[in-house]
């Protein structure tokens, strides 16, 4: 069924069978293709900056029919070659680029999910599931030739968004965050509505592996599984356009020794106020600069070292100076003493070591906000941290492959903010007032964004799908109820530590989800989550609810 529509579609110009694919970050697909790499069945594409772009994932001949790929049956995407020259022109040039024409189609995937008691659900584009019925739908196409990239693949969404308690806001909107610093509405009006975006649309051009690039695919930085500190598909796309190296491996000079991969990005990006923020239109974009720096030893096998680093300006081409800058060179309460310009830095430090002879792996970031030079001397002022790790479990049986997947992210302010004023958290800014979001949505971890987040998941693949058994639970406010103890000599027994003691906002989950194939290339998943919250006011009351959710998806 696939191959005829594929032909109807690229009419006689197909000229061969199925080869490589690019997958959606967090897509069923690429969980798998991670899984493979995991078992030494297939090499991963990106070290430490991924987009959809940049996920290319290959099989060897040996995975293509080994036991270990339980889904080697089903369909897991296809890009497909429309166009090979005769004779291909051999020049210094022409070695860097594919001189091919080759086509991928995207979806068409349409997810759904209905939040009984409150908003829930994270890494999902443009879409915000609040309370009730939530739903986006994607499709789209890719189109490569000779070295020019083009993807179109936008994001249509809906939100119900009916109403739920919410704390009182400190911006102009009654919907806004209930702390300064940060654009991160609590609610999204009180009205259902739309959301179009251009979700992983792009153009591209790659001589090599250097590549250069334009439009909306939002990077994923790091090696979490859930939560990355500065980048992720959690919110709304933002246009951007960026240069850099793909993995790429390196050569000593005259001896020829392999030393290992390097891959490297720098970007710039627009990012936009929500509506529920201020009304001043002065202050409604700031301008990202960013670099992504990672590399893997050949010496030590699988080991990978990441650096990732954030500027955030107000939105004025005298703010480009900030490409390709480690940190400022004197900082004073998070603005440039040298300039008296406002800014906000982020970076972030990664690990990641994998062991694919026994299918384990572990991985740790630390990120540091406002970093400067300054901070060199206390380099745990402001730190936030996340290790995971995942191991496979074999069965009895070839046809039933299991996998342990668990991530802790600490993401509370440090503890020398006793000593001086308050803090928002990681994501938030005291000059750059709108903090690390676009459009209303945290760019980097969308669970423990001031808080801290435990996850601990099993899953277990058969020929025909998957289910994975899941714990959550995630306290994304904790530094609001920190706040309060700045400035007093001792809350203990106090109005305030009635008030506040062990009653943080608190999200605990547990559930099931399952993918099942029907037919080689149309799945389903549907996954089911029972949610227990502390009230938003902090009282001792319990909500509890459930998340229901359902995803669809043909697979070309």
């Amino acid at each position: 069924m696939k191959h005829r529509l594929i032909c109807s579609l690229l009419a006689t110009y197909a000229v061969s069978l199925p080869i490589f694919s690019q997958e959606a970050l967090k897509s069923t697909e690429e969980e798998y293709y991670d899984f493979l790499s995991l078992q030494g069945l297939a090499e991963r594409p990106t070290l430490g900056y991924r987009t959809l772009s940049d996920s290319e994932w290959t099989l060897t001949e040996e995975a293509k029919t080994a036991d270990e790929n339980v889904w080697k049956n089903n369909s897991l995407g296809s890009k497909w070659t429309v166009y090979e020259p005769a004779q291909k022109t051999d020049n210094f040039f022409t070695r860097g680029i594919d001189q091919s024409v080759k086509v991928k189609i995207y979806g068409p995937e349409w997810f759904n999910s209905y939040n009984t008691a409150a908003p829930y659900g994270q890494n999902d584009g443009a879409l915000w599931q609040g309370k009730g019925y939530n739903t986006s739908f994607t499709a789209g196409a890719r189109l490569e030739a000779y070295g020019l990239e083009a993807t179109f693949k936008p994001q249509l969404s809906f939100s119900q968004n009916r109403e739920f308690d919410i704390m009182p806001s400190v911006t102009e909107s009654p919907y806004g965050y209930f702390q300064s610093g940060i654009d991160a509405p609590q609610r999204f009006g009180d009205k259902s509505f739309w959301t179009y975006d251009w979700g992983d649309s792009e153009v591209r051009y790659t001589w090599h592996n250097l590549t250069f690039g334009a439009g909306f695919q939002n990077p994923w930085l790091g090696p979490a599984w859930l939560n990355p500190m500065l980048g992720s598909n959690n919110a709304t796309s933002y246009p951007k356009v960026d240069a850099g190296l793909r993995k790429t491996p390196i050569y000593m000079p005259y001896f020829g020794w392999n030393i290992g991969d390097i891959e490297g990005r720098i970007w710039l990006g627009r990012l936009t106020e929500s509506e529920y923020f201020d009304s001043n239109p002065d202050n409604n974009s700031r301008l990202l600069t960013a670099m992504s720096a990672s590399f893997s030893p050949s010496f030590i096998p699988n080991l990978t070292l990441g650096f990732n680093r954030i500027f955030l300006t107000n939105f004025s081409k005298h703010n480009l100076k900030y490409i390709g800058r480690l940190f400022t060179l004197s900082e004073s309460n998070g603005s440039q003493t040298g300039t008296g310009e406002d800014e906000d830095q982020k970076v972030s430090l990664f690990i990641d070591w994998a062991f694919p002879k026994i299918g384990f792996e572990a991985w740790g970031e630390l990120g540091i906000d406002d970093f400067s030079v300054e901070k060199l001397s206390n380099p745990f002022h402001t730190a936030i941290y996340s290790v995971g790790l995942k191991q496979i479990t074999p069965f009895p049986v070839d046809w039933l492959k299991g996998e342990i997947i668990t991530e802790w992210n600490n993401f509370e302010m440090s503890q020398d903010f006793q000593l001086q004023w308050t803090y928002t958290g990681y994501y938030s800014h005291s000059q750059i007032k709108q903090g690390y979001t676009n459009q209303g949505q945290i760019l980097g971890a969308g669970t423990g964004s001031f808080g801290n987040s435990q996850f601990l998941g099993y899953k277990v693949y058969h020929p025909y799908g998957n289910i994975m058994l899941f714990y959550h639970r995630h306290s994304p406010d904790n530094n609001y109820i920190y706040n309060k103890s700045i400035g007093t000599s001792d809350a203990y027994g106090t109005d305030l530590y009635y008030t506040y003691w062990a009653k943080f906002k608190t999200y605990r989950s547990y559930g099931i989800s399952a993918t099942q194939y029907l037919g080689d290339d149309f799945f389903i998943n549907a996954k089911i989550t029972r949610l227990f919250l502390e009230h938003a006011e902090y009282d001792s009351i319990i909500t509890s609810g459930f998340s229901f959710a359902l995803t669809a998806k043909y697979i070309f």
